[in-house]
């Protein structure tokens, strides 16, 4: 039998899923076969309604060896496991002659465990166990979540938090789960036989296609201990989110508090003496976090550098000395003692870290007025390692709607260690970068407007000019408005004016429920807007007529005092480089052009990206932010987006009016025949 030809394959696929096959999704499957192939990689931007997920699905099963997907969000490794996997294997098994199987992997913390459910959550006060479902009132919301998840406990197959509906809170879930650091081990744990974190791992030890986290991936890059199993092409979905993820796995951070609860974790596991020295050296470092003021610290203070040192050399005593418990009431001893160690572990490491002052990294105090002062450090920068970590001994695929900012794929590109696209030289990765393009038609679906007349945004300054044109633009669009902002306090500000001023239009505002509800709440009402800041910049996927003005206050550049933002800009500048294009302007970029696909989310919607800033059309960085976004239809006249909004809000309303009409005529003929049969049946 003849092998079949990628098209074939992808036309089954497509099918089998219900879709629609675009020239973009083939060019693409074609270009990832090939990456695949010849051990190179590839950078594809894929706009939205390529259907991606297929793109790189197809040519990754048909070639035959162990893939790894990683995606960013949730809602994608869903669809991916529970949607497009199982019928695109079935589609491709008549044509392959084999079933690839799949499965998900998180981190531990993401699954139940059975130890921490049965045997309790250790007590930091005490040293000892206590049972949670007995000290949560049983009337209370975490009472009856924990009584809930003891009794799915005995229903579920994956013991994967996403699996249970509804979902818990996070301090709910935390009664029931460990980090991996808190994790006695299959080998030591009276339950390591069903653990479902184990039953996973060993499910992905088995599969052709793993599907997977940034997180995970990023953990599994940086810590040294494999996570995932051996595998020969690695595929990242939403690359473009990948930067700042392993930029959050790769940062420490010190706070008081925390430091308060390793020392009673730790206090009846260890000798007097080394109690005493950590118990000291916290009261050490929490006088130096009274004083600490917001802002990068290019240099270690006298005070903070002694403080922790001695946090570090505490901790390492205490690390020591941990195998012997002071206190034989302490049950279940190697939870307890598995707890602290994580804590303390966590503690030594960061306190080695900020003392060793690398130049590499970027430390900073930051102050929280609920949680106080914390002390963090981040590296200056990923590429380095994702260099090193990620594109050696595999084939990777980098795809999102995103990638290609400026107009080629060189910014993202250096961000994960890659050189100009082209650059040859050895242990340089080989790479190309592919834009297939979009089913969209931009130009005629979309509009962007610049509010030119507008007066350019100051910091944390009032706009009243810039609230009186986003009313407008409310009314002449009849509602249906993703707001944008670039921060909370602005989000806040305006939803707050436009609720007085245009009550008619209802206002909803990201953190007064949560986020699914308030984006199913828009989804679900015409005339309905809602604000938010930056989940919403990348999480709404609202197709049809309930969004057709997406508004951004202003270009969303990092703040000036962004220790890490900025430190990073400094050094570019140092090498040389502009700084302020290679991490001020590509933040943004990347920002606006996610903002901007929120607009167009299928074939027939029609609509306005409006930027209330000035800058956009006036600067001389506009033009790259602009090549970076979809290829509306660009205009600075606020006459004439108004004139479109009101028509495209009235063809909306009439679309609207007619579809009840049909509704209503349909089901007035039902109740007809349905008279006419009562009739012939009594007759």
């Amino acid at each position: 039998m003849t092998k079949p030809s990628l098209p074939e394959l992808l036309h089954a696929a497509v099918t089998a899923v219900g879709g629609t096959e675009r020239p973009g999704q083939v060019t693409m499957a074609e270009t990832v076969a090939e990456a695949i192939d010849d051990g190179s990689h590839l950078l594809v931007q894929a706009g939205t309604g390529t259907g991606k997920s297929l793109g790189y699905l197809v040519p990754a099963l048909a070639h035959g060896e162990r893939v790894v997907v990683a995606t960013a969000t949730l809602a994608l490794q869903r669809q991916l496991v529970e949607r497009d996997l199982p019928r695109t294997v079935e589609s491709l098994h008549p044509l392959l002659r084999r079933r690839p199987n799949f499965a998900m992997l998180k981190g531990r913390s993401n699954y139940l465990c059975l130890h921490r459910l049965h045997e309790g959550v250790p007590q930091e006060e005490e040293g000892g166990l206590f049972d949670q479902f007995e000290a949560a009132a049983p009337t209370s919301k975490l009472g009856q979540d924990l009584l809930r998840m003891r009794d799915w406990a005995d229903e579920t197959e994956t013991g994967d938090r996403d699996d249970l509906t509804p979902g818990v809170s996070d301090k709910a879930w935390a009664q029931v789960s460990v980090s991996s650091r808190e994790c006695l081990g299959a080998s030591k744990c009276a339950y390591g036989q069903e653990c479902f974190a184990e039953m996973s791992r060993e499910r992905a030890k088995l599969a052709d296609v793993i599907v997977t986290n940034h997180a995970l991936l990023a953990i599994d890059a940086i810590e040294g201990a494999p996570v995932l199993p051996q595998h020969e092409v690695l595929i990242v979905d939403e690359a473009h989110e990948l930067v700042s993820r392993v930029t959050g796995v790769a940062t420490g951070e010190l706070t008081p508090g925390q430091v308060n609860r390793a020392v009673k974790r730790a206090a009846k596991l260890v000798n007097e003496k080394a109690a005493d020295q950590l118990q000291t050296a916290s009261e050490g470092f929490e006088r130096v976090m009274e004083l600490a003021l917001p802002g990068r610290i290019e240099e270690v203070p006298e005070n903070l550098g002694y403080a922790l040192m001695a946090l570090r050399d505490a901790a390492r005593t205490v690390i020591t000395a941990i195998g012997t418990t002071r206190d034989k009431s302490v049950q279940d001893e190697d939870a307890v003692r598995k707890q602290a160690l994580a804590a303390v572990e966590n503690i030594h490491d960061v306190a080695e870290r900020i003392s060793n002052g690398s130049e590499w990294d970027v430390v900073w105090y930051e102050r929280h007025d609920r949680f106080g002062a914390s002390l963090r450090v981040a590296p200056m920068s990923v590429s380095g390692l994702l260099r090193e970590k990620l594109f050696t001994d595999r084939s990777v695929v980098l795809t999102s709607a995103t990638l290609k900012l400026g107009g080629d794929f060189n910014g993202v590109g250096a961000s994960m260690g890659l050189a100009p696209e082209g650059t040859e030289g050895e242990d340089l990765p080989v790479w190309k970068g592919v834009d297939v393009g979009s089913p969209f038609e931009y130009r005629k679906q979309g509009i962007l407007y610049v509010a030119k007349h507008l007066a350019k945004p100051t910091r944390d300054g009032t706009r009243t000019d810039m609230t009186d044109e986003l009313s407008e633009l409310i009314q002449a669009a009849g509602g249906r408005t993703l707001g944008l902002f670039s921060s909370m306090r602005a989000a806040q500000a305006a939803a707050e004016e436009l609720r007085t001023r245009i009550p008619e239009y209802p206002i909803l505002l990201q953190g007064e429920d949560t986020l699914g509800e308030l984006i199913k709440a828009f989804a679900a009402d015409p005339e309905t807007c809602l604000f938010g800041t930056l989940s919403l910049w990348q999480g709404v996927d609202v197709p049809g007529p309930n969004c057709q003005l997406v508004v951004m206050d202003k270009i969303p550049f990092p703040r000036p005092d962004d220790p890490l933002m900025s430190a990073r800009q400094k050094a570019v500048e140092e090498a040389g480089g502009n700084g302020f294009m290679a991490v001020a302007a590509t933040h943004s970029a990347l920002l606006m052009a996610q903002g901007a696909g929120r607009l167009i989310r299928a074939t027939g919607d029609r609509g306005v990206v409006a930027v209330l800033d000035p800058r956009l059309a006036t600067a001389r960085y506009g033009s790259y932010l602009k090549a970076s976004m979809p290829d509306f239809w660009f205009t600075t006249d606020r006459n004439q987006v108004r004139r479109s909004l009101s028509s495209i809000d009235a063809t909306a309303k009439k679309a609207a009016s007619e579809k009840a009409d049909a509704e209503k005529a349909d089901a007035e003929k039902v109740d007809a025949e349905q008279v006419v049969a009562e009739k012939a049946d009594a007759e």
